[in-house]
């Protein structure tokens, strides 16, 4: 099948993360798959693998932008010229550009829907969601029926996956983690970590309000934050104003998340929207206990009590509370890791999202 993927931008995050791995994997079973964006960190290693990135100017958050109404003449006729079978969408934005191509050209579309959305009226006026809507978690589909008037039967559930074999509890040596440390500037001692972009909405703010309180029961504790964005500057100053910017490292986003993964003790997830968190996955491939935000779609993956443990949004002291615990507790904390490896293992591996997707695409096609 040729299909084509559209989006924004194909940077590090995590809808970048999702088009790079879903194009892998559609390649690996044969697909031919062109990815069209403004461009980004993954342009390059998207086509090292087969799939094609095509350049297109979308750099936009306006949906009724004129951007989208000049690249519109541009992918209609990338749909020709690569004989196009099925569009799929993965924002706002590529949404309405969607919509327009498949009106114009007969290509049938779907959407991918990564979180939740204010109901606009622009968005009831003109919806977008194409002939079918993949919702990333249950959370999400119940959001798209209940809050924006989704068609129930339009919506299918396709949880985000990982690459197993890219994350694995023994990957690296201890010699190995030990330079990785060094590379960031780490100390002897726990380390507590998150990766997610630095913006306000993903709550990096009460994480380091939480290590204040981490760190009188676990002096050695650090903090890596692994991510950029918005937040950068005030989360550092933060850090400073809190008396622990000693204690709290921040390095850039990594396609290589493996990497960081290795060397920390407890991930903490303080989202306080989440549609599932692709982060999570990977942390959890990689056998590691997980605090997180009882938010969005996350409970779909944390099991508190089971294989993490979930605390309320905006909650430095219970954040705090549930990192010592595990961070006391280790053996608690290696039996939530590989509980959380088994699951990722059965419910949350790349080949069933793509599976997931392929399924969505046939069916869509095959009505056409």
């Amino acid at each position: 099948m040729k299909i084509l993927l559209l989006t924004t931008h194909v940077n590090l995050g995590g809808i970048g993360i999702y088009v790079f791995s879903l194009a892998k994997g559609l390649v690996q079973e044969g697909h031919d798959v062109f990815v069209a964006s403004c461009g980004g960190d993954l342009a390059a290693p998207l086509e090292s693998f087969g799939a094609r990135h095509l350049k297109i100017n979308i750099k936009t958050k306006s949906a009724i932008s004129p951007k989208v109404f000049s690249c519109y003449r541009k992918v209609t006729q990338i749909i020709k010229d690569k004989n196009i079978e099925i569009i799929h969408a993965h924002t706002r934005v590529t949404q309405v550009l969607a919509h327009l191509v498949s009106k114009k050209s007969g290509i049938p579309y779907i959407t991918t829907c990564h979180g939740f959305f204010k109901p606009r009226l622009f968005r009831k006026v003109f919806p977008c969601w194409g002939d079918r809507c993949v919702a990333i978690s249950e959370a999400v589909r119940t959001h798209l029926v209940n809050d924006l008037g989704v068609r129930k039967e339009k919506v299918c559930v396709v949880h985000n996956g990982v690459e197993l074999e890219r994350f694995f509890p023994d990957k690296f040596t201890q010699e190995q983690k030990e330079k990785f440390k060094q590379d960031y500037g780490l100390k002897e001692g726990p380390v507590i970590g998150t990766i997610a972009r630095l913006s306000s909405v993903k709550g990096q703010q009460y994480l380091i309000s939480a290590m204040k309180g981490i760190l009188k029961s676990h002096p050695t504790a650090q903090l890596l934050l692994v991510g950029d964005g918005p937040e950068k500057e005030r989360l550092v100053n933060q850090a400073k104003e809190e008396g622990i910017a000693n204690k709290v490292f921040f390095i850039l986003s990594t396609l290589d998340t493996s990497v960081p993964l290795s060397i920390i003790d407890v991930f903490v997830f303080p989202s306080l929207m989440e549609g599932l968190g692709l982060a999570i996955i990977e942390a959890q491939a990689m056998g590691l206990a997980v605090v997180a935000s009882d938010v969005g779609g996350i409970y779909s993956l944390v099991k508190d009590g089971v294989n993490g443990l979930l605390v309320r949004p905006k909650d430095p002291q219970g954040l705090a509370q549930a990192v010592h615990r595990l961070l006391r507790g280790k053996n608690l904390a290696k039996e939530f890791g590989q509980r959380a490896r088994e699951q990722a293992r059965k419910e949350f591996n790349l080949r069933q999202m793509v599976s997931g997707i392929e399924q969505a695409y046939k069916e869509v096609v095959s009505r056409k």
